[in-house]
This record gives C-alpha cells, structure tokens and sequence, in this order.
C-alpha cells in the first residue's frame, strides 16, 4: 500500500476517535528514517491509547500491520509502518516534545481535504 493511502486511513481514524490538532509532516527529503510522519493529540491516556488502536486498527484491516510500536503505556505512542510514523501523543508531551518544530524542515501538508470527506 502507498504510504499516501496510509495517511489517509490514519488521519480519518484519528479524526473518527476525535484526535486533536492532527498534523501531516513529509520528511522524506530531509531524512531517511520515514516519508512521513503523522502527529495527534489526545486529552487524557484512555484517549492517546484509544487513537493509537484504532489507527493500528483500521491499518490492520487493509492489511497493513506495524513494524514496531513504542510506548503503549505512556503519553506518547508511535506506531512504525516504515514509510509513515505515527505520534500520538497527551498534551503535556505534544508541547514538551514539540515535533512540528523538531521537524520544521518538512512540508506539513494540508488535510482538509481527508478529514472534511
């Protein structure tokens, strides 16, 4: 599966489980870790654990499974599907860690078009 169609089952399963301040990040020119990194906030534990299962969740059911995941039992999960990573992170580590600016040198796309469908 395209990494492209990846972000886009990743993002609407974020939005569906209501994902704050859900960003899209290709990294793939300045860095050959990933293509893309997909980055979301959840108010409370229940709710980071909650966006991550259902992203790895809906991935799975297209047949895509993580090659590694990190953090289950913290405020920051990642999910790794080699071509896009995916930050779920509480509050308190989405500021303290701040990503988006960590990788400012990506292109953060625009996703309107996904969460609006």
């Amino acid at each position: 599966m395209q990494a492209e169609k990846k972000c886009e089952i990743i993002i609407k399963a974020l939005d569906s489980k209501k994902g704050l301040d859900i960003k899209l990040i290709k990294v793939s020119e300045i860095t050959a870790l990933t293509e893309y990194f997909v980055i979301a906030t959840g108010t409370s534990s229940t709710q980071v654990k909650a966006l991550a299962e259902e992203a790895e969740f809906q991935l799975s059911q297209a047949g895509v499974e993580p090659h590694h995941i990190e953090g289950k039992s913290t405020g920051w999960i990642l999910l790794d599907y080699g071509d896009v990573v995916v930050h779920v992170l509480n509050e308190q580590s989405r500021s303290f860690y701040d990503l988006e600016h960590l990788w400012a040198d990506g292109e953060q796309l625009d996703i309107t078009g996904i969460i609006g469908e």
